[in-house]
């Protein structure tokens, strides 16, 4: 028997409590017979100023990702998808594999992130030279730079909008994205990355692309375009970005 809405494949995906961004760009990139099925990680304490605030933010993240987990499998989801991604680069390429065994471990299931989906775009459309975007503390951008850095892609430049709470990051207008997407592209680089799952960036990407011309990667269509091609599910989705588009 197959689920009558799910029927190629339910995506189990686990995403903070205070995110409103991401549950909504999954879905509206979703494609017929799949499904997406959201479990949230209960953040308490939602203040992520100065570094500390955001080691605090992680911290409560991996208290409560078991629970998340153990929540959303009850679904019987085929597929593991992070709808969170600082998370994921944390502790840089080692880091990232040591979550994606996390969660594997306690889910027995394959696990897209947006890391490693930033990392296959990358590659994908041959850039070396990257800016990124993020709504992070510094030592949140640290954490991406080494990621991406260990990778061999030169991060020229990082904007990191230092949202003070989780919540607030959702809050971020596309006049200000915009601005930052300019000033990236500015640096003389291959393409552009934007990082946290809460900030609003597939539609604007998807425009971004046109006027920069540049590959421009929202991690939440990254992280979407990974889960479906890893899947086989090779459906072309218009309106968020090349990747989904012609890829």
């Amino acid at each position: 028997m197959t689920d009558a809405l799910g029927w190629r494949r339910k995506f189990g995906v686990i995403a903070p409590s205070t995110n409103t961004i991401v549950e909504p760009d999954f879905y509206a990139m979703t494609v017929p017979g799949v499904t997406a099925h959201f479990s949230r990680i209960h953040i308490r304490d939602q203040n992520m100023a100065g570094d500390a605030g955001m080691e605090r933010l992680l911290e409560q993240i991996r208290d409560e990702i078991g629970a998340a987990c153990e929540r959303v499998m009850t679904c019987e989801p085929d597929y593991m998808v992070m709808g969170m991604s600082a998370e994921t680069f944390w502790g840089g390429v080692e880091g990232n594999r040591a979550f994606v065994k996390q969660i594997h471990d306690l889910t027995g299931l394959e696990v897209a992130t947006g890391a490693e989906a930033c990392e296959r775009a990358l590659n994908l459309v041959g850039a070396r030279r990257i800016g990124v975007i993020t709504p992070y503390q510094p030592v949140g951008d640290a954490n991406v730079r080494t990621f991406f850095g260990e990778l061999g892609f030169e991060v020229v430049k990082v904007i990191g909008l230092k949202c003070p709470t989780a919540v607030s990051i959702a809050h971020v207008t596309e006049d200000e994205l915009r601005d930052g997407l300019r000033e990236l592209a500015a640096e003389d680089v291959d393409a552009l990355v934007q990082c946290g799952t809460n900030l609003s960036m597939v539609r604007l990407a998807d425009e971004a692309e046109r006027w920069l011309g540049l590959p421009v990667i929202a991690i939440n269509a990254a992280t979407w375009w990974m889960a479906l091609r890893d899947n086989g599910i090779t459906d072309k989705v218009h309106g968020a970005g090349r990747l989904l588009r012609e890829f």
